[in-house]
């Protein structure tokens, strides 16, 4: 109290100059932490090759210049060209290795909370938040991922949600009749969310809170590359403020369950399973909610689009095979009746469409590591200190790995037993993204309904563009035709 008093004591110029001091203070000891990084790191002579870049800023905005995303952009083309498929650079206010290798980038991710530990940029963490199963490592990553296993296997273990999903899928179909053009990834996102916000949380996204819910996330997702910038009205400071209002909704919500009298053991929705059976604080639960949602809403939304892109832009045969393996499951079935996962074990073609998608469209380019200790690999060496970036996209489109990189082939996964090793869309090693079955179901169940009912195609100079994360200009608008059959 004494403090806040003689704080509220001090002129607003003495206080900016504090404000400034201690800015200052903060950046000239990161400064001088990360030259002394730099400077232990002179004495390795296995360093891999490269630049630092401009001081202090490096080669940052280089590497997040937005590209097509089915292409590894000018940054790592220019220096994997000069230094090879690893180089050291300068990124992130840090200095840092680069790996588009794919040996390398597989030891680093089955070596996570061993040799290397998650380190996003601390600017990440005041949009996730300091529990987050995207930054929180060792017992609190296995206790929050069993959190949202457990809603995996909870969501396919349920007949409500495979009826959700049908249900949701055909309501979409049939509000594009009257139409000739959709907003795809807008459809989409809505779509995704209204499932998760149904499973998770019991609501119903065309409710206003669940309109609210797809609101803040947009907020939300646009911060995450922003400039860490804290000033009103910044894309991080929209991104920062977002979570909070979400944290919000979300405790509120936990209170409302609480003033019920909620029965323990109760289903009704997988929030109200987190508060009767797991022992999380209230913080935990709400990182594990929004957790889900961001999975199970913006990057199911962005693998669709994906999808839908590279089938307007392949050949015929492509999406004629995918028809004929939904026409088949369709004949099957009798009077309009829902799928089932018997069907969806049927969709193999479907898979290799999802696969290569993500393997030509890149729904995560990098990832953030940090080496705990020196690591050596090959005849290379990691310093102790030194972040680390696994390239999954130069992985994907590397021509010694897959012939014709360019080209969205999904055969290559029937032809190519050796496919899954070579591929990382969702990681690997402990980290490897739970969720990835639910996605491909719900995606399944939608094309199988969206390739029944209708034909499309995009505009011409449409393009799924790295930030890294993968957005359509504008949404992806999809010229639509019902189909005759």
């Amino acid at each position: 109290m004494e403090l806040v008093a003689a704080a509220a004591s001090l002129s607003p110029a003495t206080i900016l100059v504090i404000a400034l001091s201690l800015a200052m203070a903060a950046i000239i000891s990161h400064s001088l932490l990360k030259l002394s990084v730099i400077k232990a790191a002179q004495n390795y002579p296995n360093l891999p090759p490269g630049s630092m870049g401009f001081p202090f800023l490096g080669q940052t905005l280089g590497l997040l210049k937005p590209h097509p995303s089915n292409s590894i952009g000018t940054f790592l083309h220019h220096h994997c060209s000069r230094y090879g498929k690893v180089f050291k650079s300068h990124l992130f206010g840090w200095p840092a290795i680069v790996s588009c290798d794919q040996e390398l980038n597989m030891f680093i991710l089955q070596n996570d909370d061993k040799l290397f530990k998650v380190s996003y940029p601390k600017a990440m963490h005041g949009i996730l938040g300091t529990n987050s199963l995207i930054i929180a490592a060792g017992d609190t990553h296995r206790k929050l991922r069993n959190v949202v296993v457990s809603f995996i296997g909870w969501c396919k273990s349920r007949p409500s949600f495979l009826h959700c999903v049908h249900n949701l899928t055909i309501s979409l179909m049939d509000s594009w009749r009257s139409q000739n053009q959709v907003f795809f990834c807008k459809e989409v996102k809505m779509f995704a969310l209204s499932i998760m916000v149904k499973e998770l949380l019991g609501i119903e996204a065309k409710e206003a809170i669940g309109s609210k819910i797809l609101e803040e996330f947009e907020k939300y997702m646009k911060g995450f590359v922003s400039l860490p910038i804290n000033l009103p009205g910044t894309a991080y400071s929209n991104a920062v403020k977002a979570r909070e209002r979400l944290s919000c909704m979300v405790k509120e919500m936990m209170r409302e369950r609480k003033r019920r009298g909620m029965v323990v053991g109760a289903d009704e929705d997988f929030l109200q399973v987190i508060m009767s059976n797991w022992k999380l604080n209230d913080e935990e639960i709400v990182s594990v909610v929004l957790d889900i949602l961001l999975g199970g809403y913006e990057t199911t939304a962005t693998l669709m689009g994906l999808i839908v892109y590279f089938l307007a832009h392949s050949p015929p045969n492509v999406l004629a095979k995918l028809k004929e393996e939904h026409e088949a499951i369709r004949i099957r079935k009798r009077n309009g009746e829902s799928l089932n996962l018997e069907d969806y074990k049927q969709m193999e073609f479907t898979n290799n469409v999802m696969f290569e998608a993500m393997r030509c469209g890149n729904v995560v380019k990098f990832l953030h590591r940090e080496a705990v200790k020196d690591v050596k690999f090959k005849e290379i060496v990691i310093p102790s200190g030194w972040k680390v970036h696994p390239v999954f996209s130069a992985v994907h489109l590397d021509p010694a790995l897959h012939p014709n990189p360019q080209q969205f082939n999904p055969w290559r996964w029937t032809d190519d037993k050796e496919m899954g090793k070579k591929v990382t869309p969702f990681g690997g090693g402990p980290r490897l993204c739970p969720g990835v079955e639910l996605a491909k179901l719900e995606i399944s169940f939608f094309l199988h309904h969206l390739v029944l009912n209708y034909r499309w195609k995009t505009r011409a100079d449409e393009c799924p563009l790295a930030y890294p994360y993968v957005q359509f200009k504008r949404d992806l608008l999809l010229e639509i035709e019902p189909c005759s059959c």
